[in-house]
């Protein structure tokens, strides 16, 4: 049951199994998709895209072809150190003018900037729990200066490991060291993302229970989109293709039908 808070913004309750039958039936619920409908996705910082299969088969059963794109350091090889600059051409060459995108997590980062850069790109953008809003951060502040003082112990292998595992910072620990300095590279370019630029029709999804990406950051989305919708989803985590694989692939569909 979809309700409306603040500014047009709709939190939604998750469906029960039952009710989630007769989604995926490829008759009455997709009578008006066009087979043609193509869906290009920027995963989020993962080494493997195997947690989204059932919603990409949810979607393609109702008419969608779904285009996962490999990111290079991430699901492509690349030994390179990435920018936000590179990633946004990689992406302008690998999504057709005019198409639909979603973006997950740095994902979503990528897509920002470059419908920031490119207001015409895309003809609608997706944005699921996505990073690319700056919040200075006193923790970020004071985990630096740890960090810096504590660099001689941090060469230790199980040090560095509980390093990362206290700050939340799993993700830099376990990339190789081109990537680590592509994730610190992404961060950084959240200060200079021009929100206020991004005029590109973009629907916002969100878990509630995000706690990499927490809600709060897809209110402030919302507000500097100048044309933007915010589903917040009850139940969903920072990664709804695994907590709600069902209930992500029916958010996707209503946007893009």
């Amino acid at each position: 049951m979809t309700k409306t808070i603040s500014h047009a913004v709709r939190k939604v309750k998750p469906k029960k199994p039952e009710e989630l039958k007769s989604v995926w039936n490829g008759t009455e619920n997709t009578k008006n998709l066009s087979m043609a409908k193509v869906l290009y996705i920027i995963h989020g910082w993962t080494y493997s895209v195997e947690p989204w299969k059932k919603t990409i088969e949810l979607l393609s059963e109702s008419g969608i072809k779904v285009k996962m794109l490999n990111v290079p350091g991430l699901t492509a090889p690349s030994k390179n150190v990435w920018t936000i600059k590179d990633y946004m051409s990689w992406a302008n060459k690998n999504i057709p003018d005019g198409s639909i995108a979603l973006g997950h997590s740095n994902g979503g980062r990528i897509l920002l900037n470059l419908c920031a850069e490119r207001p015409n790109k895309l003809k609608k953008l997706i944005l699921l729990d996505s990073a690319g809003v700056y919040e200075p951060s006193k923790k970020r502040s004071i985990m630096k200066k740890i960090a810096k003082l504590g660099a001689p112990l941090k060469k230790i292998p199980i040090v560095d490991k509980i390093f990362h595992k206290l700050t939340g910072s799993m993700d830099y620990y376990k990339a190789p060291e081109n990537m680590k300095q592509t994730l610190t590279n992404m961060l950084e370019s959240d200060k200079d993302l021009i929100l206020a630029k991004v005029t590109t029709p973009t629907a916002i999804l969100w878990g509630e229970e995000d706690s990499v990406t927490p809600p709060r950051q897809a209110h402030i989305l919302k507000r500097k989109l100048v044309d933007s919708t915010l589903d917040i989803h009850s139940g969903w985590t920072h990664a709804p293709y695994i907590s709600d694989p069902n209930g992500l692939a029916k958010a996707i569909l209503k946007e893009i039908k």
